[in-house]
């Protein structure tokens, strides 16, 4: 069986995905005479103006998965990305595939740190919201519009998600995807 290591969610590692919204590292400067700093410019947020998209700004409320997580279908919006910032410290998994035809070769899985949030790019295939612990409630900004833009995929071979021990935050995982 093929397994698919649980990585921690970096700039890096994401690039091919689309963005990490976190605040260490990015840029920031201070704003109102000096009573807020603002942290600029976190995420390419893609809403297809072109084709009569305009921007949503929701709340998902994500119910903890049962253990292990079963992946079994992917999704993706082809016409604008879709960001999920967390409202609390939480922990949450990500799953994700290039863009373009899926190809399960392509998997990748990442466990989130506290307060990072995910901006998948335009068509990158990903699992929905996958939290572990808790209910958690995620700000959510993506595409609004009269076309469709959710297309979803059924895996023919699930692949169990197998946490094998906690990660707080900044320490990594032996977890595997299975």
């Amino acid at each position: 069986m093929k397994t698919l290591t649980l990585e921690p969610l970096t700039r890096e590692a994401f690039a091919p995905f689309g963005d990490v919204i976190e605040l260490e590292g990015a840029r920031h400067f201070p704003i109102n005479a000096g009573t807020t700093e603002r942290f600029h410019d976190l995420a390419n947020v893609e809403i297809g103006f072109e084709s009569g998209g305009r921007p949503l700004i929701n709340v998902f409320r994500g119910q903890p998965r049962p253990q292990p997580v079963a992946i079994s279908m992917m999704e993706r919006h082809p016409l604008g990305s879709q960001a999920f910032v967390p409202l609390a410290d939480v922990r949450y998994l990500v799953v994700v595939a290039p863009a373009g035809e899926f190809d399960a070769a392509g998997l990748r899985a990442f466990y989130a740190r506290g307060w990072q949030g995910v901006n998948y790019a335009r068509g990158v295939w990903h699992h929905p919201l996958i939290v572990l612990d808790k209910v958690a409630d995620f700000i959510v900004v993506d595409r609004g519009g009269e076309q469709p833009n959710c297309d979803v995929v059924t895996l023919s071979e699930a692949f169990a998600l197998l946490e094998r021990q906690k990660f707080p935050r900044g320490v990594e995982s032996d977890a595997r995807v299975r």
